[in-house]
């Protein structure tokens, strides 16, 4: 096989170059991806690239023909299949909200990282061989979520059904729609968010802000109810994808989200009983299944945020959308 491109998917946004070949072509070394990397064969939107060069979403990757591995036929020890504890085996299926032969939905706990880090070892894509079964391929992860946000987290089954589902998130046919618990109340009751985002200098991504010349983000938003202008309860739909994009638009509205010290600051936290953990809720999904027709899935409020519904006298049972007349 000769040359190839692949486009950057959304939820592969801010890897690692070396991770995302890992998973792209895992019996590629890490001397050899370096060299290749030293010599311009691998490039980004056609620059040359470094080790630890990070993807960014929609950019292209050129692969030089890869080739056999040049370690075939030395003498190397198995590669053990990771086994994983009956508690963990236990915690995937707890989380199974939806399944069938092309998807399973989970519904995600607050903090729980989606995926890897320098400092994560324990997330959900590792565990993802727990819910195979008796299927052929292991599960794959079509998008992300906070660590700290709970709720809705689609899986594909196949490949095929990964490919169908990405695409459904990048041309924007999928429907996401947030709860979440926020300090004060909106001006409006309902209304929408533009303001571009971009990363904040000096965090390596960790951070967002509202930057004129950043990426367009736009979020619709629907004040549910209220508790005497103190909290509020919102539902959030975000039009675009970005990095912590509801959690910065809900700080334009000047209504940080309660929990989230890292762009609310000590205003984002309640006195008394209201759990310190962020409030926010990936609470339902409509988007193209793989085998045809739609597939909508809601996922209840996670123990923390159920106490403050029932405090703030909230239903949380609450089964109406509030944009619905937009998507109609």
């Amino acid at each position: 096989m000769g040359v190839t491109h692949h486009k950057i998917q959304p939820f592969e946004d801010g890897w690692r170059i070396d991770k995302w070949f890992k998973q792209k072509f895992p019996d590629l070394s890490f001397g050899r991806l370096s060299k290749l990397m030293r010599t311009g064969q691998v490039r980004a939107d056609g620059k040359r690239i470094k080790a630890g060069f990070r993807v960014a979403e929609g950019m292209e990757i050129r692969v030089p023909p890869i080739g056999d591995n040049p370690n075939a036929g030395k003498t190397r020890a198995p590669k053990l299949q990771k086994k994983h504890s009956d508690e963990d085996s236990r915690l995937m299926r707890d989380m199974v909200i939806y399944q069938d032969n092309s998807v399973i939905v989970l519904n995600k706990p607050p903090g729980l990282a989606v995926q890897g880090g320098s400092k994560t070892t324990r997330h959900i894509d590792g565990l993802l061989d727990c819910l195979q079964g008796d299927n052929p391929e292991r599960p794959k992860l079509v998008h992300r979520l906070d660590k700290d946000t709970s709720g809705v987290l689609v899986i594909a089954r196949s490949s095929a059904a990964a490919k169908s589902l990405t695409e459904s998130f990048r041309n924007r046919r999928t429907s996401k729609i947030y709860w979440a618990l926020v300090m004060g109340r909106p001006e409006r009751t309902e209304g929408t968010v533009n303001a571009p985002l971009d990363k904040e200098p000096g965090t390596r991504g960790e951070r967002m802000m509202v930057a004129d010349k950043g990426k367009k983000a736009v979020t619709d938003f629907y004040v549910m109810d209220s508790a005497l202008r103190s909290t509020s309860w919102v539902a959030f739909k975000p039009v675009t994808g970005r990095t912590h994009q509801i959690r910065v638009h809900a700080t334009v509205l000047d209504t940080p989200i309660v929990g989230d010290g890292k762009y609310g600051g000590k205003a984002a936290f309640l006195d008394g009983a209201v759990s310190k953990k962020l409030h926010l809720h990936a609470r339902s999904i409509e988007i193209d299944h793989p085998d045809g027709g739609l597939l909508n899935v809601t996922a209840d409020l996670p123990r923390h945020m159920k106490e403050s519904w029932d405090m703030f006298g909230f239903d949380k049972q609450d089964k109406s959308n509030p944009f619905a007349e937009d998507e109609a």
